[in-house]
């Protein structure tokens, strides 16, 4: 028998509300889309310059691997619990609903409002940068394209859940699209063979590329985020229990074996030299096999690729604050739903908003890194940490999915999402910790006007 208590058990006014209408090929897609957006495509020279010739593959390989065994965390929780806000729920029921399960679910949709934001403001601008390669762009004009991509994307979404998956396919279509032209383009049509390539990544010493994996690890893993994209439309999903784990192995394996092939087929055309210096690098890579027009060909399909995955990631963050106000743990104004459209539309609006916002002040490198230090500590860690407590409190039969030699998944990854953590610096590890300690004092003032939890008698 389980010794869970009923505060273990989740509420489902949130799920309730929503319809499942949302079938696993329609999940994995939203899921692949919101993984690879503009990342790749600007991040690749980052890593490049930051470990130094094809060392960088390595940084990629591991941004795989934390992911993967982070998987099955989010696998874990996500099978058990399938209900809009993803982590929200995660947090409060692993941590026990009453005392520091309210404090740490609150921290985190605390964090959703900035970190959501940040994410669409990283595409945006991602976006905006990548688009000066077809016309020339002064920075005034740049934050006019990244601040009117964020607006389509608010109106794309502005309708219901059922026409957004057969978007989603569609916007899929054209990622697999222009990572198959660039892996095949390259890989049939070598300019550096790729045994010289190998030989590097071998002979390198194991120092010489700890050194460096660290903060190239940072800007990889950033590029794979959106993998548990679907726990966060967990109330909108079609067979939960199994669509939800498989969903995220599908596109983790997916998106994986597309990228390395993507790295070894632009290095094999376009030198790594000169590509760690490149703002265009598939549209240098393209121009290098093709030609020009063809290059302008590709950057149109790597900024639909971008815009795609700012449509995934606006639609899953949209249901975290709707989720904890419908939960009665957040402002109710989030809670409501359309009257005609069910879905969550201030949440949308107030998260889009503040998303074109931050896409008019921000540089993307300092938004990347911003981005994984504000999350790792509470998302991350605390979900890990979070399930193990919940094993101790469940049988084993509770738990539609079960990952393999458990416990020693969670404290790997544990020790891995504090690794990077501390490979984000200072400036960035203080930020993120000071958000962390706004929400605290929010938390606190919030609960004592309530007289709940720690003030409650």
């Amino acid at each position: 028998m389980s010794n869970a208590t009923s505060t273990d058990q989740p509420s489902d006014a949130a799920s309730a509300a929503l319809p499942r209408r949302l079938t696993l090929l329609q999940g994995t897609a939203l899921n692949m889309i919101d993984m690879v957006g503009i990342g790749p495509f600007v991040v690749l020279p980052l890593v490049i310059k930051t470990l130094g010739g094809p060392l960088f593959l390595w940084a990629w390989v591991l941004g795989a691997f934390v992911s993967l065994i982070d998987a099955f965390v989010w696998a874990e929780l996500g099978a058990s619990f399938p209900q809009a806000g993803g982590s929200y729920n995660f947090l409060k029921i692993s941590y026990g609903e009453r005392k520091w399960g309210r404090l740490l679910s609150f921290l985190y949709v605390w964090q959703t409002l900035i970190q959501a934001p940040l994410v669409m403001a990283s595409g945006a601008i991602g976006f905006a940068q990548y688009a000066s390669y077809l016309m020339p762009l002064d920075e005034w004009q740049r934050k006019a394209v990244s601040g009117g991509v964020v607006l389509v994307i608010i109106v794309l979404l502005y309708r219901k859940i059922d026409s957004i998956g057969k978007i989603g396919l569609i916007m899929w279509g054209a990622v697999l699209v222009t990572l198959g032209w660039i892996i095949i383009g390259g890989l049939s049509n070598p300019r550096i063979p790729l045994a010289e390539t190998f030989e590097s990544i071998g002979s390198v010493s194991g120092g010489l590329l700890a050194a460096g994996l660290g903060q190239a690890s940072v800007k990889t893993i950033y590029c794979y985020l959106g993998y548990y994209n679907v726990c966060h439309l967990g109330g909108e999903i079609q067979r939960p229990t199994r669509n939800i784990p498989a969903s995220m192995f599908i596109s983790i394996f997916g998106i994986a074996a597309l990228y390395l092939l993507m790295n070894l087929s632009v290095v094999s055309v376009v030198p790594w030299q000169i590509a760690q210096n490149s703002e265009f690098i598939v549209s240098t890579f393209v121009e290098t096999l093709y030609g020009p027009q063809a290059a302008q060909l590709a950057t149109g399909l790597v900024l639909l690729v971008a815009f795609s995955s700012l449509f995934a990631v606006l639609l899953g963050y949209s249901r975290v604050p709707y989720a904890a106000a419908a939960d009665g743990q957040f402002f109710r104004i989030f809670a409501k739903l359309h009257p005609t459209r069910q879905f969550p539309y201030i949440s949308l609006l107030f998260l889009g908003g503040l998303g074109f916002v931050f896409s008019l002040l921000f540089r993307l490198g300092d938004v990347i890194t911003a981005i994984l230090a504000m999350r790792i500590v509470v998302q991350f860690v605390g979900q890990a940490i979070g399930l193990m407590l919940l094993h101790r409190r469940r049988a084993a039969s509770e738990f539609p999915f079960r990952m393999p030699l458990y416990p020693l998944p969670v404290i790997l990854v544990i020790g891995i999402w504090l690794f990077i953590f501390f490979s984000t610096g200072a400036k960035f590890m203080l930020s993120g910790l000071t958000v962390i300690a706004l929400g605290i004092i929010a938390f606190l003032v919030s609960a004592g006007v309530r007289k709940q939890w720690p003030f409650e008698k």
